[in-house]
């Protein structure tokens, strides 16, 4: 008789949310007592944030299910919205797929709407990147996702400890190290001739020959109406080093619009000869992008976690990853672009950076993967030292 294989469902629903849990599908698709459930949602199946369904299929993956729930317009109103919506829709297709857990990443609304119809309905919920701390709304709905979890897999060791701190069981808690890590490990990582075309994208033509910065700002949902003159502060700051730059359009979340205007009136205005937006890369494009990048500006997190495992020079903006652990390749400058344009002059005469292996040594899929298939799950929880 063939044993019953656990099925695991794991829900994608961004770009960078894929590059964070590729290696876990990986893992998850190859072991043998798992099998994997698929449900691609919200941005991750818009054409403007990188259509990253196409990107899945093309490296083997199928979907079960897919699950439209953004409510476009970007602000509080309509992320809230989308969220109910992610509430509802996902629900119906954890009563068709019938998984014996459900495992969701790290701290994004999507998230939340996935811990909350998972948990609801008695199902197992598993959680990546738990217990780690930042700036805007994306604390408090880790957090809530945390309380509703029944198993962990942590990034860091200082981010295992505050799980327990939380009142989680240390039973439950489980270091793994940041499944992103496992896409660079191992990774051919020269740079491909055809980076900068292959992806389209608008504007000046860039030559992967020569120095290049690569930005990533993302609106700060706490701080919405205010992405807009936080934006130009950045381009000021990056047009008066005049260097090529790949700059990436921001996430899905409540700002983005305004932030997406900021960059499409500068283009527009001033047609800059070092400037060429793209919509996404591949997550192994991606690292390599990066990894030969002079410096990675704004204000995402692949700075930080991926950033430090390569030693790639790094100036954070702004609030959105205040208080995050990250490695000596970081510095900090606030919403002003003379104090960004001064940082990133800084990071880049220091050029590369030790590697850091605190988010993880390339190993977490796997980990993740061989626990998920023995765990015993208690879905009644309480706090641990009570």
């Amino acid at each position: 008789m063939t044993r019953r294989r656990r099925k695991i469902c794991i829900i994608v629903n961004s770009r960078a949310n894929y590059g964070r849990v590729k290696s876990v599908m990986r893992a998850v698709t190859e072991h043998p007592d798992l099998q994997l459930q698929l449900i691609i949602g919200a941005s991750a199946l818009l054409y403007r944030f990188g259509n990253v369904r196409d990107h899945i299929a093309s490296d083997g993956f199928e979907a079960q299910a897919t699950v439209h729930s953004i409510v476009e317009g970007e602000t509080p109103t309509t992320m809230a919205k989308s969220t109910g919506m992610a509430i509802i829709e996902l629900a119906t297709q954890f009563e068709n797929l019938k998984p014996d857990v459900v495992l969701t990443v790290a701290d994004r609304f999507e998230t939340l709407a996935t811990a909350v119809a998972a948990s609801y309905m008695n199902i197992p919920l598993a959680h990546t990147q738990g217990g780690e701390v930042t700036g805007s709304i994306d604390e408090s709905v880790r957090h809530a996702v945390t309380k509703l979890a029944h198993i962990h897999f942590p990034a860091t060791r200082q981010a295992a400890d505050y799980l327990v701190r939380m009142g989680e069981d240390p039973k439950t808690v489980h270091f793994t190290g940041c499944p992103s890590i496992d896409l660079i490990a191992g990774l051919d990582l020269t740079l491909p001739a055809d980076i900068f075309t292959r992806y389209h994208g608008v504007g000046a033509a860039l030559d992967p020959g020569k120095p290049y910065l690569v930005v990533l700002q993302h609106p700060v949902t706490t701080e919405y109406g205010q992405g807009f003159a936080q934006i130009n502060e950045t381009l000021r700051a990056v047009e008066k080093l005049g260097m090529q730059t790949a700059w990436l359009w921001p996430n899905v979340d409540a700002g983005s619009d305004d932030v997406s205007k900021g960059l499409r009136m500068y283009r527009e205005r001033e047609q800059p000869s070092w400037l060429h937006l793209y919509r996404n890369f591949p997550p192994e494009d991606y690292v390599r992008l990066i990894n030969h990048a002079a410096c990675i500006v704004g204000n995402s997190s692949s700075g930080l976690r991926e950033g430090a495992f390569m030693g790639i020079p790094v100036v954070n903006v702004g609030t959105r990853q205040q208080g995050r652990e990250h490695g000596q390749n970081v510095a900090y400058a606030g919403y002003d672009g003379a104090a960004i344009e001064a940082a990133i002059r800084k990071q880049i005469a220091h050029g590369r950076y030790p590697s850091s292996i605190m988010f993880g040594t390339g190993d977490a899929g796997r980990k993740i993967a061989d626990i998920l298939a023995t765990a015993t799950f208690q879905i009644q929880k309480r706090l641990a030292y009570v």
